[in-house]
């Protein structure tokens, strides 16, 4: 039987992150969705994201990021409607380093002051393995635990804190997707009336975009920037290309073969065209060569990664995945909560961009229509604070 959330309106919801930014592509619809409908929302950030990339030169330096950092989490809580966000500043990277137990002391004494009934977090992987969202989950689980425990943290009990235990603990999760990101641009692309050419601002929000549909399973593209030289044919005529391409830089001309030997130059591409796979074939490039003019970078979004044996040619076969490697979705549906959030996708794609330091985009550049297929569903596990409370019980009645 498929679970579900408990209503959460006019109740208490607390997110417990690693960095800035992961409250909104973790659960930013879900707090917008439930702050709207007058939840009251905390968001907490372990540490103030300093060790994080810096995309925009302009907006932050490495001694000022940390600071940064923490007023984009406060902006982005406000466009998500979020009423209290808590920045920690316990190191970024090193949270594995910090003693547990003060960390859990910590969080304990949060969940005490603020009393949310409900908890969301990362899973025990981390979402993809970052050690330090592995360590916040860790932390925050046995926070949940242990905070309704009187024995726990004395000297909060001292200054009036009294126990408290959530009545939910959610992970938040992100099963991987059938979907392809590149079946998406070219059905877009194709509805298209007049032949789109991407401004720079579009292409590098649209890589910042695959890189994070594709780290957080929203999407199951192979994802690469190439480098072509002058000369190379990027798609020959007569293969069957499964691949987009985004002209990064450079130019490239799309010339036809004809059946006597000639040859016809149908179009020069310049940055910001989009040429390659099938589903593109109106747009007189899959029925035709693609040769760099110059050397050209592109955006490859593929089906999956190239293998070293990869052919070409009108007789070459591809391989596709088996689909034994993906998660069954009706499974997962099953297995995990699923939040409908594509009402306040806007909310969360402002709440993205408020971390400009990190995603330096505007958040009306990328189709709507694509980001609510990539980003309209948050997923969620419930925990069972119950069976994590019983051994820990047990040994404090062997004790008395």
């Amino acid at each position: 039987m498929r679970k579900t959330l408990a209503a959460l309106h006019l109740m208490r919801i607390l997110g417990v992150f690693a960095h800035p930014d992961d409250e909104s592509f973790c659960a930013g619809g879900t707090f917008a969705r439930y702050a709207a409908l007058g939840a009251e929302v905390m968001v907490v950030s372990a540490t103030r994201g300093e060790a994080g990339q810096i995309r925009s030169a302009g907006v932050a330096t490495r001694r000022t990021l940390g600071q940064v950092r923490e007023q984009e989490l406060s902006l982005a809580c406000q466009r998500l409607g979020v009423q209290h966000a808590v920045c920690l500043d316990y190191g970024d990277g090193r949270l594995q380093e910090v003693d547990q137990e003060v960390l859990i002391s910590r969080i304990v004494e949060i969940i005490r002051n603020f009393r949310p009934e409900a908890v969301i977090t990362f899973g025990p992987d981390g979402g993809y393995g970052h050690p330090d969202h592995i360590a916040i989950s860790a932390a925050t689980t046995a926070a949940c635990v242990r905070s309704g425990n009187g024995h726990h943290s004395p000297s909060q009990l001292a200054a009036g804190l009294a126990p408290y235990r959530p009545a939910q603990l959610w992970y938040s999760h992100f099963p991987q997707k059938r979907q392809l990101l590149l079946e998406q641009l070219a059905h877009w692309l194709v509805q298209t009336r007049t032949s789109f050419q991407g401004t720079s601002e579009f292409a590098y929000a649209l890589l910042l975009l695959c890189e994070e549909a594709t780290l957080l399973h929203y999407s199951r593209d192979h994802v690469d920037i190439t480098w072509y030289p002058a000369g190379f044919s990027i798609v020959e005529q007569g293969e069957r290309a499964n691949s987009l391409y985004l002209l990064l830089s450079g130019t490239a001309q799309v010339i036809r073969d004809g059946g006597d030997g000639t040859q016809q130059v149908l179009a020069h591409l310049k940055p910001g065209a989009f040429f390659g796979e099938e589903g593109l074939a109106s747009r007189q490039t899959c029925n035709a060569h693609v040769i760099a003019e110059q050397n050209v970078t592109c955006l490859v979004l593929s089906p999956e990664a190239p293998t070293a044996f990869l052919r070409r040619g009108e007789d070459a076969h591809f391989s596709s995945s088996s689909g034994g490697e993906e998660q069954d979705m009706e499974q997962v549906l099953n297995d995990t909560t699923c939040i409908k959030v594509d009402h306040y996708l806007r909310h969360k794609v402002e709440a993205i961009a408020a971390h400009r330091s990190q995603f330096p985009i505007q958040p009306d550049l990328l189709p709507l229509v694509i980001l609510q297929a990539l980003m309209g569903q948050e997923y969620f596990v419930p925990v069972s604070l119950v069976s994590e409370v019983e051994p820990e019980f047990l040994a404090l009645q062997e004790a008395s």
